[in-house]
């Protein structure tokens, strides 16, 4: 699908995602400190910020070859001399993985302006039902776990997220599919925490409301609650 992807993307549509993706780039990348130290300098094809945003924009279409993905930018963004031979690029992409996980924190920082938070978990299933119990895959990190809302026993792992209402991640963790989502929300919800954040009651218990609340300020409940209503009792603990 990948090797044909080109043939069904619009290209109007795909310079105007990655001009909006390097505009921001752009802006963040100036405030980093750190400078990379490099040789030869002079040589780079492109800049660092092309390098991110054209890596972002990989992971935002869901490329996951490496070989199919730098093929897709020489045939769609840039031409082969305007860009580096794909072992450079994939080297610079690994050298600038630290401003991308800084970048990814300042973005995720703007969802504390937004409504609410939504913290929820989804299971990752790494074999079929059938054989989950002699799977060996990930022995160790994996293991037997169950999805409620599914109503499915499984064997691997489970991503645990914090999304706020416009869809922003703001904090994850990955864990052995048998953790309880009690266990890892305050791991993600602490990361960057939300004034205003939502779950179910698998995940919800008085003493994590009223430790986000003492030391983060930030009040959880369920969806069916009013603010007031798991608010106030907070109020009440703390006056």
């Amino acid at each position: 699908m990948q090797e044909h992807f080109h043939f069904t993307t619009d290209r109007a549509k795909l310079q105007k995602q990655y001009g909006a993706i390097l505009c921001f780039v752009s802006a963040q990348l100036s405030s980093i400190q750190i400078h990379l130290q490099r040789r030869n300098r002079h040589l780079l094809k492109q800049k660092d910020e092309v390098i991110i945003a054209v890596h972002v924009l990989g992971k935002l279409l869901g490329f996951t070859s490496e070989r199919a993905w730098h093929r897709f930018v020489i045939g769609n963004l840039f031409s082969k001399d305007w860009f580096p031979e794909r072992s450079r690029y994939n080297r610079r992409c690994r050298a600038l993985g630290f401003a991308i996980k800084w970048m990814r924190h300042q973005r995720a920082k703007r969802g504390q302006h937004h409504a609410y938070a939504v913290v929820g978990s989804l299971p990752i299933e790494l074999c079929h039902s059938a054989r989950m119990y002699r799977a060996k895959r990930f022995r160790g990190m994996a293991d037997m776990g169950y999805c409620a809302s599914k109503k499915i026993a499984f064997y691997g792992l489970k991503l645990h997220l914090q999304v706020t209402d416009q869809g922003l991640p703001m904090g994850s963790v990955v864990t052995e599919a048998s953790c309880h989502d009690r266990m890892a929300a305050e791991t993600v919800m602490t990361q960057i925490p939300h004034p205003y954040n939502l779950g179910d009651k698998g995940s919800i218990s008085q003493k994590l409301q009223e430790k986000l609340y003492e030391e983060y300020e930030s009040l959880f409940g369920r969806p069916f609650e009013k603010i007031s209503e798991f608010a106030n009792p907070m109020h009440g603990n703390s006056g």
